[in-house]
């Protein structure tokens, strides 16, 4: 898996990331461990090791390659944590946040709906 940083993200890496925040210990991030992980991110804070968290994130659900996610990466990392979604779903998911409409969420995007909430 790529890293936002173009790096090689291992699953132990990504497995690590999720178990930073993951306070029931599930294994999975619901909605506020997740918030809790955007929330360190501002709008106007681009602190480096501030947004490492959530670049990292981003790159877990993008996974094509492409610096953005899609609809049909959205469904694999869904179903990846247990949150089983099908692709009208993970479309709708996408739709709310993507602000040029081009159907896809770009890591600004995806900040966006990680700060939102």
């Amino acid at each position: 898996m790529k890293a936002a940083t173009g790096e090689d993200m291992s699953d132990e890496d990504a497995r690590a990331l999720v178990a930073s925040v993951d306070a029931d210990g599930d294994g999975l991030l619901d909605e506020p461990e997740f918030l809790r992980l955007a929330g360190e991110v501002s709008a106007d804070d681009e602190d480096e090791e501030k947004c490492r968290w959530l670049r990292e994130a981003f790159s877990m659900y993008e996974m094509e390659g492409s610096g953005r996610i899609t609809a049909l990466s959205l469904k694999l990392m869904l179903g990846r944590l247990g949150a089983h979604r099908d692709i009208g779903e993970c479309q709708a998911i996408i739709c709310r946040f993507d602000l040029d409409g081009d159907g896809e969420l770009s890591y600004d995007e995806f900040k966006t709906m990680m700060m939102m909430g």
